[in-house]
């Protein structure tokens, strides 16, 4: 679908009476190198460089050197040039001659060289010459037959004689697919015939017009070359040599085969001219040679004999995708898309003369940059690949295309009426010469088709609106003389104005035409301007101000006063304060687009919108003006919404239209965002239609495909939304598969609002269904559909975004039953059409109102049942048709089973009845079970039913009903409904003692014993509770209840002793002191047990309340030492550990900057030198998933998983490493980390208790054992505060959030390498260590 049009063409006239004769690319100077002569009158060689990029007053043609070559061979009339090839690494041209000398010219030659060198001659002379793409081999074939391999240096390394043996090298083999032979012609036709022969055999028969020409043409990547000659053969053959000079293969025969010859780059085609008696055929060949297609060129049968067509000569250009078919006065060039070859462009040249042809040469760096010459002139063009399409601004984007095919034929297809795959076409509009270029202009009824040829322009009207659509019709042309020279371009300004650009070196012009009810008039054309590539207009409006691209200095810049009336207003348009400019691009952008974005703020054009210009490299740079917003782009659309394109990872993305700061490229990430989306490989854009949300792409091999993206099909369901049109909005969502969340999230106000408004326009059940079906809780307008609009601003050509769409909702009421009750209320009026979306809304609520959906069907059902007189039930009657269609369609939307409870559960048997029917249940099964409870009483009944659906609150609620205590009593302890029994009986009294009491015994069964204590105590059970509370620890609760038993002395001192032995072992002693002294009336082992806990202070209390102060020597005194002497060990303890983990941790970590491979796999090598990441072999076992360091520290994905690491048996086995943190493993620190927070948590529990040590020393007058301890504790305490900081590494608050993000892409390894990774990335926080509160009366 693209098309070839010229962005600028040099032309260089040849000084003097010089004939050019040859030329050739310097790439690195961006010259080209012209050979003149030698003439048959003149056998002097001129070489001469032509600096094509020079401006006007600078030298662009400089002398090289000129030398005398007559011709060795008597049969020449001179020598002829038949290679020149510039070598910008050592400066020098190598000239190959037919007459066999193989010169070089030196520019900068050195001591000792000349600067023109013979460096070697065939004396038989040269019939092809080619250099390799490499430039390593140069190979020639002489007229004696040989096929000579030879240097850089020019050193012969191999010669091969052609001769006619060579055919018999191949063998070839063809089936014939393809072929018509093979297809099929009926039963009769030639039915014992062998499909695999065709029909006639080649000879190989010599063409009439044969000049005997020899041709070698190599293939791109310089393995192999192709030889196309008619020597040492009875046929022309052509040979295919590999690198080596070894033959490969030779062609199939071919009649009529000539000597044209080139290979195509990319290898699978060779390129050859066969010729007819009525047309002209380009054939392809295999590498092995056998045949491979053709196309025929457009030649008509009178023309065949003319002289232009006698010679044809085929060059492919370096990309592939050109192939240029040089005649003697014109050069054709053909592309290909669908394996149809369209002929694009062809070039006529009146200079040359009648001895001569034209000579060709493709740029072999640039794809589409060639030279063309004669022998008086030469010309450099360069070319892009465009989509001529119409406009994008809806409503006109009617997708219109149009193609060049053939000199005198347009191809128009409108995609929004029809997708016509290519080669075909919607309509085809013929003119009479030469097609450079082709424009269209709006849509609909006056769509308008500007087709420039090489000497005309004319102007179609084209109505799409009528049906059947019909052919354009032709308005008016006009001669283009006047535009001087080579025609480029065709711009539609408006309905009436079109402007034409054009090449006169040294610069181009623009020419305005203007449209009138009778004819098309030539206005006026601007004087010269420095070349341009292109004129751009906005792609956001029809009628904009005119831009030009200029390609020598990348400028882009607009005009409008060339469109001006006055005879002085093209003159002044072009000049320096005529244009505004509105960026610089890099000088190589090949293809712009220009959009204005309506904007009241400051850096705008008068009429207040912003110009932004869409540049494109050939290396793939996409610019916005200056800024490069991506550097894989393969092509590109602006509409006046986004910037689309596509990039070689093979994504489509969408760019919001904003100012040029604010643009924002897509990630790649398709499956998250919507403004990005995977397509076929090599896919390009073709043109876009936003006002049917359509995308069209062309594959590589040509055919086109249609697309819907969501980025282009959610403006347009939001602005359905914004205009109230929801049955648009409603179909779009449901053909585009968009999430119908989105008509209510968008505007949730606004729907709310509308929802009588959305029933009548949708209408449909079916609809308003499949809409309730499909609400979920979640906003899509703030997740999947987040990435499409741009909230705040609006999108060109579309209302503003409310301000509160997407806004929080009511956080009390989820999103799906606020739609639904708003539903169920608009549809209250039109419940007799609409009762089933009724019940849909019903059922989809969140949780699904059942009950409610099965009330609505009981309504139906009320009235329409007969009698069944076996089981005694109301049937469904067969007048009951609404009821039945109700019921099936809510079977439909929940499982059956559950709604068969539900409707158990209304205690309504006739609905359970006709919901059961829909079901598989085996009416044996359900009819008796319903007519067992159609016989119950109704208390009854509702028991059983809430019984058996499991409702066993309900249940028991209807046993309290029928007041059978015992049975409710047997049927709470059955489901454990002690809570609910409570609740029940709660009034009385007499029962709710009995409830109690088996609860106590239920909770005292689940080791509850505190609340079975309480309900023991709550019925007065004493003992029971006694024991329970016991068992609980509770000794005050015990003690007092063993109180109100009552028991005797003995046993309470008994039942005393027993609580304060388990308080005892659980080291409660101030607890079992207490115990001691109030019950036991023990007063020596209360203290005792108060010096055990620290609590002296309570010790000397009782003693001293006792009179009992000769125990205070002995029982707190021995305390006080012997708390002292734990207290001290303790502390050492903590003290050593401290000493012995924070430096060897700091060791560690020093270990792991500086030698992590050590570090991780616990320097198993014994410190030997080893790689990093090293695989023997392609084991399990190997480290494919990266090197041993970047296994456990690099957060890019998954940990590499080794032999070792894999089953749940390794990963036990890893975890009890873990566990034990083995000196040397890679958990060593882990463990240690913890084991130093565990002890900081230890000194922190024992502060109180050093505390209380010091103050109980202080008292008895053990001042130095006081201060010992003490001193103790604060160094413990210090050691604390100065290791935090350094164990426990704390992270910032934002470096803490990036490893979290990050860590979110990451998957956790599993097996032992789970355990490894939760190792490293368990995070400890830092515990608080307490302060100490030291004694002031120690001496400072």
């Amino acid at each position: 679908m693209r098309n070839l049009r010229n962005t600028r063409r040099d032309q260089l006239r040849s000084p003097g009476d010089l004939a050019l004769k040859a030329s050739g690319w310097d790439i690195e100077n961006e010259s080209i190198i012209c050979a003149y002569g030698p003439t048959k009158d003149n056998s002097l060689i001129q070489l001469k460089r032509w600096h094509y990029d020079r401006e006007e007053n600078e030298e662009n043609l400089r002398d090289i050197a000129s030398w005398d070559a007559p011709c060795p061979l008597p049969d020449l009339e001179c020598d002829n040039i038949l290679d020149v090839r510039y070598f910008s690494e050592s400066s020098t041209i190598c000239i190959v001659l037919a007459g066999g000398d193989i010169i070089v010219v030196r520019e900068a030659p050195s001591d000792g060289q000349e600067k023109i060198e013979i460096v070697g001659t065939v004396d038989v002379g040269i019939s092809a010459a080619a250099w390799s793409p490499d430039e390593e081999l140069l190979t020639l074939l002489t007229r004696a037959d040989t096929l000579l391999y030879m240097t850089k240096e020019f050193d012969n390394i191999s010669s091969v004689t052609l001769a006619e043996d060579d055919l018999k090298a191949s063998k070839h083999v063809s089936v014939g697919w393809g072929k018509k032979e093979t297809q099929f012609k009926g039963k009769g036709a030639k039915a014992l015939r062998d499909p695999t022969m065709p029909e006639k055999v080649d000879e190989g028969l010599p063409s009439a017009h044969d000049d005997n020409s020899s041709t070698i043409s190599w293939r791109g990547d310089g393995a192999y070359l192709a030889v196309n000659s008619n020597q040492a053969s009875p046929r022309r053959v052509i040979r295919v040599y590999s690198r080596e000079a070894d033959l490969d293969g030779v062609s199939e025969p071919v009649d009529g085969l000539e000597g044209a010859l080139s290979w195509r780059p990319d290898g699978n085609l060779l390129a050859g001219i066969q010729r007819f008696d009525d047309h002209v055929d380009v054939v392809f060949f295999e590498r092995n040679g056998l045949r491979h297609g053709q196309f025929p060129l457009r030649i008509a049968v009178d023309e065949m004999t003319d002289e232009w067509a006698t010679s044809i000569i085929l060059e492919w250009n370096v990309g592939s995708s050109i192939l240029a078919v040089c005649f003697r006065d014109r050069v054709q060039l053909w592309t290909m898309g669908n394996y149809y070859y369209y002929l694009k462009q062809e070039l006529s040249f009146t200079y040359a003369s009648p001895s001569g042809r034209i000579g060709f040469q493709w740029n072999p760096e640039h794809p589409l940059m060639c030279t063309a010459m004669s022998e008086d002139s030469i010309h450099r063009l360069e070319y892009v690949l465009s989509v001529d399409a119409g406009s994008t601004i809806s409503p006109d984007g009617y997708g219109i295309v149009a193609v060049i095919d053939g000199t005198e034929e347009v191809k128009l297809t409108p995609f929004r009426l029809a997708n016509v795959p290519p080669p075909m076409a919607f309509q085809e509009v013929s003119v009479k010469s030469n097609i450079v270029h082709a424009a269209i202009y709006g849509g609909g009824s006056n769509t308008k088709v500007a087709v420039l040829e090489r000497d005309r322009l004319t102007i179609y009207r084209w109505n799409l609106k009528s049906r059947p659509v019909l052919a354009p019709i032709l308005l008016a042309s006009a001669e283009t003389a006047a535009c001087q020279r080579f025609v480029q371009q065709v711009v539609f300004v408006d309905d009436e104005q079109v402007l034409v650009l054009a090449t006169h070196y040294p610069g181009s012009t623009v020419s305005l035409f203007r449209l009138t009810a009778t004819d098309l008039k030539h206005v006026r054309t601007s004087p010269s301007v420095p070349f341009a590539q292109s004129i751009c207009l906005s792609s956001s409006r029809l009628n904009s101000i005119p831009c030009l691209h200029f390609s020598s200095s990348g400028r882009v810049a607009s005009s409008h006063k060339i469109l001006e009336s006055g005879s002085d207003s093209g003159q002044k348009s072009f000049s320096d304060n005529g244009w505004n400019d509105i960026c610089v691009f890099p000088k190589l952008i090949r293809e712009v687009k220009i959009i204005d974005l309506w904007n009241n703020n400051s850096e705008t054009t008068d009429d207040g919108s912003l110009t932004i210009a869409f540049g494109l490299t050939p290396n793939g740079s996409l610019y916005a003006n200056s800024r490069r917003l991506a550097k894989d782009c393969t092509s590109f659309l602006v509409t006046p919404a986004h910037l689309i394109f596509t990039t070689t990872q093979n994504l489509l993305k969408f760019v919001h239209m904003v100012q040029v700061e604010e643009l924002e490229v897509p990630p790649d990430t398709p499956e998250i965002d919507e403004r990005c989306r995977s397509v076929e490989r090599g896919a390009r854009l073709v043109t876009v239609m936003p006002s049917i949300s359509a995308l069209i792409l062309q594959m590589p091999r040509g055919n086109l495909e249609t697309i819907y993206p969501r980025a282009l099909v959610l403006p347009v369901i939001r602005q359905h939304i914004d205009e109230r049109k929801y049955k648009k909005a409603f179909l779009s969502c449901r053909s585009h598969r968009v999430d119908m969340n989105i008509l209510h999230d968008h505007d949730p106000e606004k729907f709310i609002k509308n929802v009588d408004l959305f029933v009548g326009q949708v209408g449909k059940v079916e609809h308003i269904d499949l809409f309730l079906s499909q609400l979920r809780e979640e906003d899509v307008s703030k997740t999947i559909y987040k990435d499409t609009i741009i909230r705040g601003k609006p999108e060109s050509g579309m209302q503003n975004p409310r301000p509160d769409a997407g806004a929080p909702r009511d956080s009390g009421k989820p999103k799906i039953n606020i739609i639904c009750d708003a539903f169920l209320q608009a549809l209250q009026p039109c419940a007799s059409t609409n009762l089933q979306n009724i019940i849909t809304a019903h059922v989809c609520k969140s949780p699904p109102d059942l009950e409610a959906g099965l009330l609505e069907v009981a309504k139906l059902q009320s009235g329409s049942s007969v009698r069944d007189e076996k089981y005694k039930l109301k049937i469904a009657g067969h007048n009951s048709e609404e009821a039945e269609k109700a019921v099936e369609h809510i079977c439909f939307l929940v499982d059956v089973n559950r709604l068969y409870d539900n409707a158990l559960g209304l205690y309504n048997l006739e609905l359970a009845l006709l919901v059961a029917q829909q079901s598989q249940k085996d009416p044996r099964e359900y009819l008796p079970f319903l007519q067992q409870l159609q016989e119950l009483p109704p208390n009854r009944k509702e028991y059983a039913i809430d019984d058996y659906l499991g409702r066993y609150t309900k249940a028991l609620m209807h046993l309290h009903a029928i007041n059978d205590f015992e049975e409710s009593t047997i049927y709470m302890t059955k489901h454990k409904l002690y809570e609910d029994a409570l609740r029940i009986y709660r009034w009385q009294d007499d029962r709710i003692q009995g409830v109690m009491g088996l609860y106590a015994e239920y909770l005292r069964k689940e080791a509850n014993f505190r609340e079975a204590g309480i309900a023991y105590e709550f019925v007065k059970n004493y003992a029971h509770a006694a024991e329970a509370y016991q068992l609980a620890h509770l000794w005050q609760e015990a003690l007092s209840c063993a109180g109100f038993i009552p028991l005797k002395e003995a046993q309470l001192q008994s039942f005393a002793s027993i609580i304060a032995g388990s308080l005892q072992e659980l080291k409660d002693y101030h607890s079992a002191a207490i115990v001691h002294q109030d019950y036991l009336h023990d007063l020596e082992s209360a203290a005792r047990l108060f010096c055990k806990g620290y609590f002296y202070a309570d010790a000397i209390r009782i003693l001293s309340l006792n009179k009992r102060p000769d125990l205070v020597d002995t029982i707190v005194d021995a305390g006080l030492v012997e708390g002292m002497g734990t207290m001290t060990e303790l502390l050492a303890e903590c003290r050593a550990q401290f000493n012995a983990q924070v430096p060897r941790l700091r060791e560690l970590r020093i270990k792991k900057v500086e030698e992590p491979l050590a570090f991780f796999e616990g320097d198993a090598n014994n410190g030997m030198d080893i790689p990093d990441n090293v695989s023997l072999a392609p084991t399990d076992g190997s480290t494919t998933g990266g090197s041993l360091f970047t296994r456990y520290t690099n957060r890019t994905g998954t940990v590499g998983t080794n032999a070792t690491r894999r089953t749940s048996k390794n990963k036990r086995r890893e975890e009890r490493k873990r566990a034990r943190g083995k000196k040397g493993s890679v958990y060593e620190e882990e463990y240690l980390v913890n084991s130093i927070g565990r002890l900081i948590e230890r000194v922190n529990a024992v502060g109180d208790e050093v505390g209380r040590l010091v103050a109980g020393l202080m008292r008895r007058g053990m001042r130095e054992r006081a201060k010992a301890v003490e001193g103790a504790m604060v160094e413990v305490v210090g050691l604390c505060r100065d290791c935090v900081g350094e164990v426990f590494q704390s992270e910032s608050k934002v470096v803490q959030e990036a490893d979290r993000q990050k860590e979110q892409d990451v998957d956790r390894p599993t097996g032992g390498d789970g355990v490894l990774w939760d190792s490293m990335e368990a995070k400890k926080e830092a515990p608080e260590v307490k302060a100490f509160e030291k004694l002031a009366l120690f001496t400072r």
